[in-house]
This record gives structure tokens, sequence and C-alpha cells, in this order.
């Protein structure tokens, strides 16, 4: 299996290549050249572990790492740091059954892919016989940073720099981050939003003068965000694994459709689901969740991306993005693996903030069904179903939750439906304990998990037992325009 570049299609590289360096040449991303079909029953798949699904998945993307290697990676990643045997726990709550992706060791669902990215990224350098550190740079929205510096914590041959926007995520994502121990952790705060940082990263990536002098000076960069192919395999897993599960208990015959609802930013945790869908998977609707930052909404109801608007601040700050990077391997298969189509598209988004997909293109989107959900509507939600079921979610599962009411309302389609779940409730404390009630508003977060802990017998996480009191270890905050020099001084070039 080949991957090749959405905005070049000379450039081709094998899967441990792609993996190692994160973005392909000129900002495009790695896709592989075809969607592989699962060549094994879901009978099968429906007796088989988390760790066994995934090597069954991943063996079919990459390629070039033998079955000692990847099954390795795979079992150094999902082990005892999650919480539960399963890996990704299913939850029936009000007739929908939520996939819990947040049992790993930072509480939130890119755990799930992040575990694995360390192994696949150093096992791909020894067989590429890559000299050179890997840096590995990446910009976060809340969770993916936690997740990154959790998993490459003084990895041997690494460094990682994350940046994150000072005021956009939430207290305890910052305190997670601000908190991270390893020598080889760099993590800053920029004055700017999420975009700002993703561009921002994605420009010294693309930047051939800072690559020669990386270079030199014996580094390398990699990336740890889902424009990683590395971080989107591995997300592909946990929707082949709910079906089989969903199947395995009774609660869909095998050969039936199940929707899935994802709350989506950066649109890599709904990719991974067409990519499922693709390999054989029958999903049915793929229903895209959006917060006020509704620019994937209005993508798939007009065909048009429109960047050019109020960027919110959310209570569900992962989703606080108007550029979904990931939409791009989308719209480069709907054009038909065009890179030139796909090339026109993108210089049209950087140079105006805007582009129009084609009718043709539009109608391969039929199987997507986008909404959104106002601040209220989240709120509400969090409140009504902890008051009809007793079941607690954080407010990026909350948008998922109603707009999944509002597909229903819209549709009719009583197909059975998995709701991802992507974050622990604990990890947003404020705006979950004052959706319940807002008596909760005068606590600090940290009495709110005390709370939370009270209302929803589920034992405070030992992510957020670790931060109570731990040290503010990283300070650095800049200005967008100096995010490459402080990655110098970190790495002293």
């Amino acid at each position: 299996m080949l991957y090749v570049s959405t905005r070049n299609a000379e450039e081709k590289v094998t899967a441990s290549q792609a993996v190692l360096k994160g973005l392909a040449e000129h900002g495009g991303l790695f896709v592989p050249e075809y969607i592989p079909k699962l060549d094994v029953s879901v009978d099968k798949l429906a007796e088989m572990t988390y760790q066994e699904t995934a090597y069954e998945v991943m063996k079919l993307f990459l390629t070039d790492y033998t079955e000692e290697e990847l099954k390795k990676c795979i079992n150094n990643a999902y082990d005892s740091k999650f919480d539960t045997s399963e890996i990704a726990s299913l939850v029936k709550v009000q007739g929908a059954y939520y996939l819990e992706l947040f049992h790993g060791a930072t509480i939130a669902f890119k755990d799930m892919a992040l575990s694995i990215l360390p192994h696949l990224l150093i096992t791909a350098a020894r067989k590429n016989q890559v000299k050179n550190d890997i840096v590995i740079l990446t910009a976060t929205s809340g969770d993916t940073g936690k997740a990154a510096l959790a998993g490459f914590a003084d990895v041997e041959g690494t460094r990682i720099v994350v940046f994150y926007p000072k005021d956009g995520v939430s207290p305890i994502q910052e305190k997670q981050m601000v908190t991270q121990k390893g020598s080889n952790t760099f993590v800053v705060g920029i004055n700017g939003n999420f975009d700002q940082a993703q561009t921002g990263v994605k420009k010294m990536f693309s930047d051939q003068a800072l690559t020669e002098e990386m270079k030199a000076a014996g580094y390398q960069f990699s990336s740890a965000n889902s424009i990683n192919i590395g971080r989107l395999v591995p997300q592909i897993v946990y929707y082949v694994y709910a079906y089989a599960k969903m199947v395995k208990s009774g609660a869909i015959e095998n050969g039936a459709h199940m929707n899935v609802t994802v709350p989506t930013g950066n649109f890599g945790n709904i990719l991974a689901a067409f990519y499922a869908k693709n390999m054989g998977i029958p999903i049915g609707k793929l229903i895209c969740a959006s917060n006020e930052n509704k620019v994937l909404y209005d993508f798939f109801s007009t065909g048009t991306y429109d960047k050019n608007r109020e960027f919110i601040l959310t209570s569900s700050p992962s989703m606080d993005i108007l550029i979904s990077s990931n939409l791009e391997r989308l719209i480069y298969r709907i054009a038909g693996d065009s890179a030139e189509k796909n090339q026109e598209l993108m210089d049209s988004l950087q140079e105006k903030g805007i582009y129009t997909i084609t009718e043709e293109m539009k109608e391969q989107l039929a199987s997507f069904y986008g909404n959104y959900a106002s601040e209220e509507e989240t709120a509400a939600v969090i409140q009504e179903i902890y008051q009809d079921a007793g079941y607690i979610m954080d407010p990026h599962t909350a948008v998922a939750a109603a707009v999944y009411k509002k597909y229903q309302k819209d549709t009719q389609d009583d197909s059975k439906t998995v709701i991802v779940s992507t974050a622990s409730p604990y990890k947003f404390t404020r705006s979950v304990m004052t959706a319940i009630d807002e008596n909760y508003k005068d606590r600090t977060d940290f009495e709110l998990a005390d709370e939370l802990e009270q209302l929803s017998k589920v034992d405070i996480p030992k992510a957020i037992q670790d931060i109570r009191t731990a040290p503010v270890i990283h300070k650095t905050v800049c200005e967008v325009e100096q995010m490459e020099e402080v990655v110098k001084q970190f790495l002293n070039i």
C-alpha cells in the first residue's frame, strides 16, 4: 500500500514514510492509493479483542510494517493505561449507543490514536534508517496536546512541541498540558486561536529553508495531529470494533446498517468512519455534528466551505475550528482522486477563505448529514439526559447527542446509532456541572470534580487526581508570528 499526496500525484511514499513525514510536500496530506476491503468476517471480528481488531484493520493500511512490528506497537499502546479491558466501551442510553473513547490516560478520544503513534513513529524511523531526532510539532484545540505529550514524553530520539490557544481551552485541559513532565516536552500558549496555531505549524512544515536548518542541527519534523496518517488509521479501528460488538451483543443484526454520530472539528474522526464504511462495515449515515463554529454544517448544506466568519469560543473547545484539515482528504476523494482539482480548491481556501465543490462532487456526499447545536442546546441536552437517564456527558458528546435528536426529527430514521463520546465529563467539569445546575457556578474546577463524582457515581479519573497539585512546568506564551522562533530556542538552533 502506497500513500499519495492530495496535492501532488507524483509524490508517493510507503506507510512508514508517510507516518514519519506527517505532512506531504507543499501542504498536502497523505492518503492511501485505495481503501482496502476488510478480509475477515464480522462474525470473526465479533469474537476479537480490541487489540486483535486493531491488527486486522491496520495491517491492511500499514503494509510495510511486519506482523511482529505492528502487533508490538498495538500491544504497547492498548494496555493497562486504559481503565477498561474493552479499551472502547459501548453504553446504551435513551435508545442510542455511546461509544466511550475516553478510557485512556488523558481521558479523551485522542488517546485511541496517540497511544500508538510514538510506537509507529519509532518503528518507522528504524525502518527508514533515520538518524535525526524527530521533532513532533503539533497544534491542539485542547485534547491532542496532552495525549501527544503523554505518548512522547521521554521517548528516546524524539522532542515534542505543542502549541495551544492560550484562552481557548478548558482550565483542566490547560492544567493537563502545562504540568507535563519529560525533558523532551515543550508546551507553548499562543495569543491567538486554534486555526492560527494550526496554520503556523503547517507553515513550519512546508518551509524548506527551516527544514534544511533543522537537518543541519540533527532534527526533522513530524506531526502528531490528525494530518498524520498514523493518527487516522488507528481511528478507523473503533468503528469496526463498535459494529462487531453491536452484532455480538444482539443490538444489531449482521449486515444491518448502523449510523454514526460524530462531534467534529478537524474532521479526522468522522473521516475514519467514512473509511470504515468503505472497507465494508455497514455504516449508513455519517452524522456530522458541529458546535456554533458550524463551517462543516454549512458545507454539507450548500457545497460551499467558507471560513470567513467570526471564530466563536464555546464550551466544546476541541471543535472550535474553522479550517477542518482532514476534510481535504474527503475533497480529494470526491474529486476523483484528482490532486489538481484538490489543489485548486485548497488554493482558493488559502487565498480567499472559501471554495465551492461541483454538483458531481456534492452528489458523492449523500451518506453525510450535517447539523449543529447551539450553546443553549448543548447545555440543555446534558441536563435532560442526566435527569432522564442518570448519564453525564461532556459538551462535545452533548453536541453529538443534540444533533442526533435533530437528525431523528428531520428523517424519522430509526436505524441503530452509535454516538461517539469523545471526552470524559471530568475534562469539562464547569460546563457540565453548570448545565446540570446553575448553582454550581461559584465552585472551583476541582471542587466541581468532587461534585461530579457524587452525581455520576464514576470515580474521579487518575488524570484529574494527578494534576490537582502538580506544579506548572511550562510557562511560555508567544505571539503567532513568534512560533518558529520559540521552536528554535527549544532546540538550541
